[in-house]
């Protein structure tokens, strides 16, 4: 029998679908939908086959769907052990993901090969921070990438809460 929980779970459930729903939506269409300045779809486009746009769309998309379903499945009650172990590497793995394709190059470790690609690709996109070791992350990264983060520390303190 699964205890339910009331008040600030049910809260905090709302809050961790809403969320994930955002990075979902996101690891789906930001590839795909046209976006203005937030997105080059041309530059990615001619940078990556329509192959390889497929299986990067579905390589974050689909686990992160699947915790998306199973976060509402069991909305408000604790999560069995396949069900935590999930969301935890799912999400784990994309924020060490992010941290490893993004931040360390920008932050820490110059990388000039994905400096060069993320220019190409990103070229015209809008940002607010400033060009580090040749990259200079994108508004629409940034917006996703503390979305990214919230969902994670949003799970972290489910866990303590919730169980």
């Amino acid at each position: 029998m699964t205890q339910h929980v009331s008040g600030i779970g049910s809260t905090l459930d709302a809050v961790f679908l809403t969320l994930q729903s955002l990075v979902v939506i996101f690891l789906f269409f930001h590839d795909w939908i046209p976006l203005g300045r937030l997105n080059n779809l041309n530059a990615i486009r001619g940078e990556d086959s329509l192959g390889h746009r497929i299986y990067v769309t579905l390589l974050g998309g689909l686990p992160a769907g699947v915790c998306l379903w199973l976060s509402a499945r069991h909305f408000g009650e604790p999560y069995m052990l396949p069900t935590e172990l999930w969301l935890w590497i799912t999400y784990g793995i994309l924020v060490g993901g992010m941290l490893r394709a993004w931040w360390v190059p920008y932050l820490l470790v110059p990388n000039a090969e994905r400096a060069a690609r993320y220019q190409t690709i990103f070229a015209g996109t809008h940002t607010f921070l400033p060009r580090r070791n040749g990259i200079a992350p994108d508004t629409l990264h940034t917006i996703f990438h503390v979305c990214l983060m919230a969902t994670f520390v949003t799970l972290c303190i489910r866990e303590r809460l919730i169980g």
